[in-house]
């Protein structure tokens, strides 16, 4: 009968695992060898790298600690492939990830198929050792995220590229016009956000906690490209009483005038894409905007970005899976259903930036040693974002989920969303 059930405990997460680390390689599979090794710049690793760090993950977190019959297979690849785990030893600078040529590709998938014998291994052996299936699952959605990170760091090794390789075909979508919008109105109040138990979570969800709002309003989808262009007709790029202090520095220093991966020619406004090159559509979500520009923008409709608390209330009762993931092939934001009402593309799409600082919640503790080293130590100096995007695993996202980036970045699918008080 034990075995019975530790064997019904082991077929889900070895399939979980499995299906993961699958998916990994399957986003793989468009690129040439030459594409795994390219460094574009010091946000983007190589998408050889991102292979490499996920069974690293495990390797160190899983197999080192909890299986004694492990064997590294190259103990050169703990410093190579550590990322910012201080208290996991010492690491190759990230800047400089582009010049390991060595381990090749092909060396790469063998310490993965290496890492995967052993965590099946580990998975049969532990399957009802709880700690292990935590870091388990952690593992798992850490390999998510850079399921995520690959396709928009691959993105940037792409555009830069004169000629401007294509990842993947576009899906042929009919073009479909976005209604006006609306603005929803909640009543605020006093709101219970974070995680409350009940699957998986980061620990920057955690703990839930209680947060008064004022009553405010957020608009029923996303900011499109055509309401960009009217922001930059309309000079948003050359008037500084619309941005942050910060933000203009910003804009002056970079020169900045429009979007990340945008290009004027001929007097028509271009788009880089996974699937190459392509007219901007005013229809779709602009993507690829920093905080300082989603900031600005708002001000410019005489609005304002939303608190994480206000997004999160809003799309507490709403699916998570219901929206334009990795998993549609699309590989960019869609427009909105023009003849949808209520809040629309509140997951997937593009990740919104909220006015919310990355700060911990209250009681927060991260947890002991080099894991806790996960999210806790990057809570300053960087703004919250929701949602999920066109780039992100259908499964990885939940309302409660709290992505961060610094307020100058980019290269992610990053976009907005209008609110405003009541």
């Amino acid at each position: 009968m034990a075995t019975t059930m530790k064997q019904a405990a082991v077929a889900p997460l070895l399939t979980d695992y499995m299906d993961v680390r699958a998916q990994t390689e399957r986003l793989c599979q468009p690129l040439a060898t030459e594409d795994y090794v390219v460094q574009s710049m010091d946000d983007v690793s190589p998408t050889k790298w991102h292979l490499a760090h996920t069974s690293w993950f495990f390797e160190t977190f899983l197999l080192k600690p909890h299986l004694q019959s492990y064997h590294e297979f190259d103990e050169a690849y703990a410093f190579l492939f550590n990322s910012y785990y201080t208290q996991a030893g010492e690491r190759h600078c990230r800047a400089q990830r582009g010049y390991i040529s060595r381990p090749t590709v092909e060396q790469v998938f063998a310490y993965r198929h290496h890492v995967d014998t052993a965590m099946a291994d580990l998975v049969e052996r532990a399957a009802d050792d709880d700690a292990v299936t935590a870091l388990l699952e952690l593992g798992l959605n850490h390999e998510q995220q850079h399921q995520e990170l690959l396709l928009t760091d691959i993105k940037h090794v792409f555009s830069v590229n004169p000629l401007r390789p294509v990842y993947s075909e576009r899906v042929s979508r009919p073009s479909r016009a976005t209604g006006a919008g609306e603005w929803l109105s909640f009543d605020g109040g006093l709101v219970e956000i974070g995680h409350g138990g009940g699957g998986f979570s980061y620990d920057n969800e955690t703990p839930r906690h209680r947060v008064f709002l004022e009553p405010f309003r957020l608009a029923s989808r996303l900011v499109t490209n055509g309401e960009y262009l009217e922001f930059m007709n309309d000079g948003g790029y050359v008037r500084p009483e619309l941005w942050l202090s910060m933000g203009w520095a910003e804009v002056q220093a970079q020169q900045l005038s429009e979007p990340f991966y945008w290009e004027q020619r001929d007097g028509e406004w271009w788009i880089f894409t996974l699937s190459g090159m392509r007219h901007v559509d005013p229809y779709e979500p602009v993507c690829h905007v920093s905080y300082f520009e989603a900031d600005a923008f708002a001000r410019w409709k005489g609005a304002r970005l939303p608190a994480e608390a206000e997004w999160e209330t809003a799309a507490a009762s709403l699916q998570p899976d219901a929206g334009n993931f990795v998993e549609d092939h699309a590989y960019h934001p869609l427009p909105a259903d023009g003849a949808g009402r209520g809040l629309q593309q509140m997951f997937g799409d593009v990740w919104e930036w909220t006015r919310s600082q990355y700060s911990p919640y209250p009681g927060y503790r991260p947890a002991a040693g080099a894991i806790g080293e996960y999210n806790g130590k990057f809570m300053c100096n960087q703004f919250v974002l929701r949602g999920g995007s066109c780039a992100t695993p259908r499964s990885h996202v939940r309302a409660t989920y709290r992505n961060f980036f610094p307020p100058e970045s980019t290269w992610q699918f990053t976009g907005l969303r209008l609110a405003n008080d009541q």
